[in-house]
Parts: structure tokens; sequence; C-alpha cells
């Protein structure tokens, strides 16, 4: 009787902990999962930013530079102020003198130089993304090294930055749509030094994880709202399913925008 009820006390004394550490596990992959998700939103915004420069950059100056003639020719024909007045405007407007913002813009992101700047910088050949969201591949084993190598998975300080400088390696391959790179990380990963098997952690250290992870996700949602709420971001929710389409669709609007402008110029020149 008296062996019962030592077993019974210790099943009770096990399970408040056993049940803390999986509450633990289910919020470090939850986590994971987010974060997974507004780094692939992340790369995305970043791509259409730069490619939406790259190649609809020069409509845009195209347009400038026709709104620009037409004001000029309309103030030449009526020579009235407000006319002539608005044309110097919009000549200002196709070469405007840059800001400090407008210099870096494209730059620059959260991790320091793009790596096209960076490349240009050491001399290094440019290697722009190609599209928007990288192909379905790439982003399969984004996810499945997110998830293995994750740094919040670190159980000390230099697991932790091992783990650190291969995820960053991991995103900026992922941000080019690198699926080679990728496949090479991910070998290097699986043959690297397995990590310790996790050790039964102490109450206390649980809760401080769990409250850890969920001030982390807090920063993280508000990450999240900033990208969706930015003008890249609601460009791209237009097109969730296929924002490189987006692109197109743009550029298409852009030159009907040039040949009516292109017309209208010819009208009062004629």
């Amino acid at each position: 009787m008296g062996g019962s009820d030592g077993k019974t006390d210790g099943t009770e004394d096990a399970r408040p902990e056993a049940r803390l550490e999986r509450a633990v596990r289910v919020a470090e992959q939850a986590l994971i999962e987010f974060e997974i998700a507004v780094e692939t939103f992340r790369v995305e915004v970043e791509n259409f930013s730069r490619l939406h420069h790259q190649k609809l950059g020069p409509m845009y100056t195209r347009l400038d530079e026709l709104e620009a003639q037409i004001a000029e020719a309309r103030a030449a024909r009526t020579g009235d102020p407000e006319d002539i007045r608005a044309a110097q405007e919009a000549r200002a407007r196709v070469m405007p003198m840059p800001g400090v913002e407008e210099l870096f813009h494209g730059w620059m992101d959260s991790d320091g130089l793009f790596p096209e700047a960076a490349a240009m910088l050491t001399d290094q050949p440019v290697r722009p993304p190609e599209r928007v969201r990288p192909s379905e591949e790439a982003r399969k084993l984004y996810r499945e090294l997110a998830r293995k190598a994750h740094p919040d998975l670190a159980q000390d300080e230099t697991e932790r930055k091992r783990r650190d400088e291969f995820i960053t390696r991991v995103n900026a391959a992922y941000g080019r749509g690198d699926e080679a790179l990728l496949r090479e990380l991910s070998a290097e990963w699986d043959a690297g030094p397995v990590p310790e098997e996790r050790r039964p952690s102490p109450s206390e250290e649980l809760y401080a994880r769990l409250e850890w992870l969920a001030q982390r996700k807090e920063m993280l949602t508000l990450v999240a709202r900033e990208l969706e709420e930015g003008a890249i971001g609601g460009m791209l929710r237009l097109a969730p399913d296929d924002p490189d389409r987006l692109l197109d669709e743009i550029a298409e609007q852009l030159l009907a925008q040039v040949a009516q402008r292109e017309a209208e110029l010819a009208g009062l020149l004629g």
C-alpha cells in the first residue's frame, strides 16, 4: 500500500514540470513558424521594392519627362503665368535634388548593406533577385533549414552564436532565391555537430523561457504589422498568390500611360 502511495506521489511531482516542458516545446515551434512567415514576407517586400525600382524606374522617369514636356508646350502656347509656373514645377520633378534617404534607398536593409551594394564595394559580381517570391523549392529548403537550425532552439550561448551565423547565411541565400546554395547549406548543417540532448530544466527556467518566447512573438508581431502596413506590403496584398505578375501588370499600366502622354504631347506640338 505504502509503495503504491509513493509511486502516485512521484507521478504527481513530475507531472507539472513535464507539462511545462511540453508547453515550452509547443511555444518554441509556434514562434519559429511565425518567424519563418515574417522573414518570408520581409524577403518578398524587399525583393518587390528592388525589382519595382529596377524594372519600372525608367518608365516613371519617362512619364515625368513627358509631363514636363506637355506642361512646357502648354505654357509656350498660352503664355499664361500659371501654365509657366506649372511647367517649371513639372520640370523640377524630373531631376530632383536627392535627399539623404533617397541616396541610400535600396542600399541598406536590417542587416546592413544589400548583397548587390556589398558586391560593388568588394568588386564582386552583383546578383540581384530575379523574382519577388523565391521558387517553391527554395521556400521549402528555407523552411526546413529554419526549423532545424533556428537560434531559438539553442541551449547555450555558444550554440546560439553558431546558429545565428548559419541562419544569417540561410536568409541571404533565400533572399536571392539561390536553391543551389540552400541545398549546400542543408548538407552543411546535416554534417555539422549534433547539439546535446536537452537536459531537464527546473520549473523556474521553463517559466522564464515561456516569458521570453512571448516577448519575442510580440516583437515579431510589430515587425509583421509594419511590413503589412507599408506601401510595398499593401501592393503585395493585391496579388498574394503571384506577386511577380503584379510587376508585369503595373508595367503594362505605365506603358499605357506613356502612350497616352506621348499622344497628348504630339497633339500640343502639332
